[in-house]
């Protein structure tokens, strides 16, 4: 028994509904399916999450809630009368415009794209349909509570054979609606899969599978056939976005299997996600490498710091009082790194250096801006010889200055810290040496 989640692409317009159906007709094992809101028919179109966005800042600011919410009408009023589906889609439309007139928070608005989406597609595959504003609960705080949520979940499909569900958001202890982050129908997705009881949770999207590295930046990378949970978590953080990192959690305790499919190319096997025991043995050295760029770094120098109790917690309770968060604290006898988002410390940063230098007497405190970051993952890193010295040469090899080393416990990724002028220039260099 599977699950599958389909993403916005897969959702754009009528043909690729269809495609959708015809995916789901030819695997009975496809039992459970959760939906996207439509995604962009072209580069220069929108989502319609990001139209309903706009429809709410719109109805906030005066304008008529029926022509801020035209565009998203049309929409589904298309794809609705191309399929020739036999749902009352004006009365929802009615219902949505009703609401916006009442004030009705961004959360809602957000969410009925997915709504919609997932009536559409659950009249086109004649499959029940599930409302996450029953089953996926937030507390009164927004906080979502996935745990509530499964358990709701696994009562509900007791009795189920095959459903369709939106994904992205869930009903509040509030009554209201709330949503997950971006990205967040992924871990519809898979609480999905884990309460049903499936076997695996199919991710379709627009691409064959998690790719070694950014398209964007290295010339046709190659798709990765394996990887561990734990190598997804560390890949999605930074940057690579073909699926939620948090998506893995509902999956993983269970051991369902995560396989990433596109749904222009079905017969392609893609990328499984699994755990590490199931990873196959041959896998190659380096799984993928993925970068951010807008880091600052702060490097603080202080003889004896590693004898003074309670410095480091000094430097953090700094940025703690600030509310800013960091991403690594790389350390060395007498020095401490700290490094920073950009957009986490702007307009903070002159008082963070009076409060530091306050606080711990630093005998000097270097602000570098600019900085990208680059983690190079794989499980076998650790197991063999020579890795780093690999990593490092292709950098020196292509004159990157490395401005920052950080390697986790579990020796599972190397995260390097360079200039971002270098940014393109490091990721390719460390493509190319370990590519097999």
């Amino acid at each position: 028994m599977k699950t599958a989640k389909f993403g916005g692409t897969s959702l754009a317009d009528a043909a690729r509904f269809r495609q959708v159906k015809r995916i789901v007709s030819a695997d009975p094992e496809l039992r459970f399916v959760v939906v996207s809101a439509p995604g962009k028919r072209s580069a220069e179109d929108k989502k319609v999450t990001d139209l309903l966005y706009d429809c709410h800042a719109a109805v906030k600011t005066g304008t008529d809630p029926e022509t801020a919410f035209a565009p998203v009408a049309v929409r589904f009023r298309q794809i609705a009368q191309e399929l020739r589906l036999s749902i009352d889609l004006e009365a929802e439309l009615r219902q949505i415009e009703k609401d916006l007139r009442s004030g009705a928070s961004a959360a809602y608005c957000a969410s009925r794209g997915e709504y919609l989406s997932g009536r559409m597609l659950a009249a086109l595959l004649g499959w029940p349909f599930l409302d996450p504003a029953e089953l996926h609960f937030f507390d009164a705080d927004g906080v979502p509570q996935h745990k509530l949520a499964e358990q709701a979940l696994m009562h509900r499909l007791h009795d189920m054979e095959r459903a369709v569900m939106p994904g992205f958001y869930g009903g509040g202890a509030d009554g209201r609606i709330h949503t997950l982050p971006r990205g967040g129908s992924d871990i519809s997705g898979a609480l999905l899969a884990s309460a049903s009881g499936s076997d695996a949770y199919e991710n379709w999207t627009d691409v064959d599978g998690f790719l070694t590295a950014d398209p964007r930046v290295v010339d046709s990378p190659e798709i990765i056939d394996f990887l561990s949970y734990r190598e997804l978590r560390e890949l999605a953080y930074m940057g690579a976005e073909v699926l939620h990192p948090e998506s893995i959690f509902p999956v993983r305790s269970v051991g369902i299997p995560i396989n990433i499919k596109n749904t222009f190319n079905p017969t392609y096997h893609g990328t499984m996600i699994v755990a590490e025991k199931n990873l196959p043995k041959n896998k190659k050295i380096i799984t993928g490498i993925a970068g951010k760029k807008g880091f600052t770094i702060i490097n603080i120098e202080k003889d004896m710091m590693n004898s003074e109790i309670g410095f480091g917690r000094k430097v953090l309770s700094v940025l703690e009082f600030e509310g800013i968060s960091f991403e690594h604290v790389p350390s060395g006898i007498d020095t401490l790194s700290v490094v920073i988002r950009d957009e986490y410390i702007a307009g903070k940063m002159q008082k963070v250096l009076a409060a530091l230098q306050e606080s711990i007497n630093a005998d000097n405190i270097e602000i570098h801006s600019g900085l990208s970051l680059i983690a190079t993952v794989g499980h076998n890193m650790a197991s063999r010889q020579g890795t780093a010295a690999t990593l490092f040469g292709a950098l020196a090899d292509a004159n990157v200055n490395v401005r920052m080393i950080d390697q986790g416990s579990s020796e599972l990724n190397i995260i390097v810290g360079v200039d971002t002028f270098d940014y393109e220039k490091a990721i390719n260099s460390i493509y190319h040496a370990f590519k097999q």
